[in-house]
């Protein structure tokens, strides 16, 4: 539940309970009070997590699979016993509506059940005969993988459970050390996971979770002991920190203004409504606060007048208000500011031509489902993530068009294409610039275990869990000599 008690939420320092000497409070963005009080780590305390999580390297990756897996499955069980309390602080911390909110507890789960799996299955090693060459003769090649090294994991506000999980699980899962960051704004539900983590068999260093306010993170992207860097958020800082350490490995999930395509075959009322649906909702979900929110509608002119009218009529039936509320679908943002900057790029657009169909008002942190059509080019709205309630309609003529529609753009992580037809369905799939296509759906779909990244400037690599833990670790190759193949 969230900590309103006088005594600081402890942090997570090699594996046990740690306090510094400050603390930072979190409030909660829909009402303001007081969510809880997070202590903060020393400078020495930072120092002893990074030494620790180096001197356990070795011990770690030699620890057998099932000890790995039965640390990923306690938390499991900790995190499905603890559902609704868990739910209740994402809520409280984030603004999130709890419907949504239990649901990223129920992706959490699916996150960690993943790494279980995948702990007791990776890394069993690729046999590989050499003797296709003379001078391969009698040789065999064993491929198999070992850690880079500590990996300096850091998180978002906006699924502060989830991304925490999507960071942490696939280390485990692989045998590498972790040091975790939850955003400033949302630590507490991140912390969960280390109280769970707490009541596992893992060699202590294994993982640290330490709230570091931003402003020091300098020397904890730039120590030489964390060759790995796993950054969830926005591409300025993303690539700020690729750009200031070129020789480490980094994962980079950078966010994007995700498009939703319909096409002409989509065009029966049936279609169009289901589309309409899917699109409101998830333009909307989590405060339209996803990367993969459905920010962009392309739809052709012949389906696009009736596709507006719904449109709007579903956005406009979102339940807004107290994240509390089980009938709440849309809540508050992460904060005022964040509000405020939403308002100032749906004015800009209105002031540049835009035509503001519905929404476009605000109340403290709370920003009205917005809907807008022919946003000029130059526009902000255009061009970056609004990362807020916001969706623009374009109207386009024909395949081609739509789909350079949706290239035209520096973000390339999921595109939605609403279409029955099989060969459209791989024509989008060659065509797109993006890390995935979803058809007949919104581009807001994300399975947790397949691969989720983008392309452009919505980043490098891949989360997902075996694919994070391939980027935790490189391929090192053993070559048998002498043998009778």
């Amino acid at each position: 539940m969230p900590n309103t008690a006088a005594a600081p939420t402890a942090f997570w320092l090699a594996g046990r309970e740690a306090t510094g000497e400050t603390t930072f409070d979190v409030t909660s963005p829909w009402d303001g009070r007081l969510v809880g009080t997070v202590s903060v780590p020393t400078e020495a305390q930072v120092e002893e997590a990074v030494a620790a999580s180096v001197a356990v390297q070795d011990e770690l990756a030699a620890t057998p699979a099932h000890v790995r897996a039965a640390a990923l499955d306690h938390v499991v069980r900790g995190l499905v016993e603890r559902t609704e309390e868990i739910a209740q602080l994402i809520s409280a911390e984030n603004g999130k509506p709890i419907k949504w909110a239990r649901g990223e507890v129920g992706r959490a789960v699916s996150v960690f059940r993943f790494a279980a799996e995948e702990a007791r299955r990776f890394n069993g090693g690729e046999a590989q005969r050499l003797d296709t060459d003379a001078g391969g003769a009698g040789r065999l090649a064993l491929t198999r993988r070992f850690p880079r090294g500590t990996v300096l994991g850091i998180a978002p506000f906006n699924f502060p459970l989830n991304l925490c999980a999507h960071k942490i699980a696939p280390a485990i899962a692989a045998g590498v050390p972790i040091i975790l960051k939850p955003a400033p704004a949302t630590p507490l539900s991140g912390l969960i996971i280390g109280e769970l983590l707490a009541g596992t068999d893992l060699p202590a260093g294994s993982w640290s979770i330490l709230p570091v306010p931003n402003d020091r993170m300098e020397a904890l992207v730039q120590d030489e002991r964390l060759p790995v860097i796993s950054f969830t958020g926005s591409d300025t800082v993303g690539y700020a920190i690729l750009d200031s350490v070129p020789r480490k490995h980094c994962t980079l999930e950078l966010g994007g203004n995700g498009a939703a395509v319909v096409l002409p075959d989509w065009s029966s009322e049936q279609d169009l409504d289901w589309a309409a649906q899917r699109i409101a909702t998830f333009s909307n979900y989590q405060g339209g606060q996803s990367c993969i929110s459905v920010q962009r509608v392309i739809a052709d002119a012949s389906v696009y007048d009736r596709l507006v009218a719904k449109v709007v009529e579903r956005v406009e039936a979102q339940v807004t208000g107290d994240p509390t509320d089980p009938a709440t679908e849309v809540g508050p943002l992460v904060s005022e500011a964040a509000a405020q900057r939403v308002e100032s790029w749906v004015d800009d657009a209105v002031e540049r031509g835009a035509r503001l169909l519905t929404g476009g008002k605000r109340d403290g942190a709370s920003y009205a489902p917005t809907v807008l059509e022919n946003v000029p080019a130059g526009a902000t709205l255009a061009t970056e993530e609004v990362f807020g309630p916001v969706l623009t309609l374009q109207k386009v003529d024909g395949v081609d068009a739509a789909f350079a529609a949706v290239n035209d753009s520096k973000f390339g992580l999921q595109a939605g294409v609403f279409t029955h037809d099989a060969r459209t369905a791989f024509r989008a799939h060659r065509a797109l610039e993006v890390g995935g296509v979803v058809i007949g759906d919104v581009p807001s779909y994300r399975a947790d275990q397949m691969p989720y990244g983008g392309v452009k400037q919505s980043g490098v690599g891949r989360e997902g869990v075996r694919y994070a833990m391939d980027d935790y670790t490189y391929e090192r190759v053993l070559i048998l000599t002498g043998l009778d193949l």
